[in-house]
């Protein structure tokens, strides 16, 4: 039974998330509040995993889900999933886009998926640096402002920005870097 809800639940993700492996943070959001399969700190622990592996970033995100939950068959589960819906649509799209792309509705169709995807992404974006920046927990706890910032994160992540923005790096580069960085800082 967990095979074919997995296999739902991530079908579900692949139908609707437009805009690459961000956009489908709101589906995995929803997907932990409805199964309990993962906490939200594990989400954002599957997005620095997926975003420091090879492959599209969806794809690791519910092989990463997958895994956890029923280990390889799981996670085979949850990619086909996933990937089901964008192979029924290509094929589709493949065979009747020359017919519509100059068509003006399909046009405007488009203009609105991709401000549909941006503000996906954003939304996924405000709640990862959420986690990373706030420590809601601790200030829950203690009721001081101080307790709030994650002090360390917010630093580390400005020096790495302004890195990024002066430099021309591979971004694996970056990647690497913040890994080592979290490991010493761990220490």
């Amino acid at each position: 039974m967990i095979f074919l809800q997995l296999y739902w639940e991530f079908f579900k993700t692949g139908l609707f998330t437009i805009g690459g492996g961000l956009a489908t943070l709101p589906f995995l959001y929803e997907m932990q509040a409805k199964t309990g399969w993962f906490t939200i700190h594990d989400i954002a622990n599957m997005v620095a995993v997926s975003e420091s592996t090879p492959g599209p970033m969806g794809v690791n995100m519910a092989t990463f889900t997958g895994f956890t939950i029923a280990g390889i068959p799981g996670a085979l589960i949850a990619v086909l999933g996933l990937v089901t819906p964008s192979v029924i649509i290509i094929l589709i799209v493949a065979n009747i886009l020359d017919k519509f792309k100059t068509n003006r509705y399909v046009q405007f169709a488009m203009y609105g998926l991709r401000a549909a995807s941006a503000a996906l992404i954003a939304i996924a974006c405000l709640r990862v640096a959420q986690i990373a920046f706030l420590n809601r927990d601790l200030y829950s706890q203690s009721g001081r402002l101080t307790d709030l910032f994650n002090i360390t994160a917010i630093i580390f992540g400005i020096i790495l920005y302004i890195i990024y923005k002066k430099t021309d790096r591979h971004p694996i580069l970056y990647i690497l870097a913040a890994g080592v960085v979290g490991v010493v800082l761990s220490l």
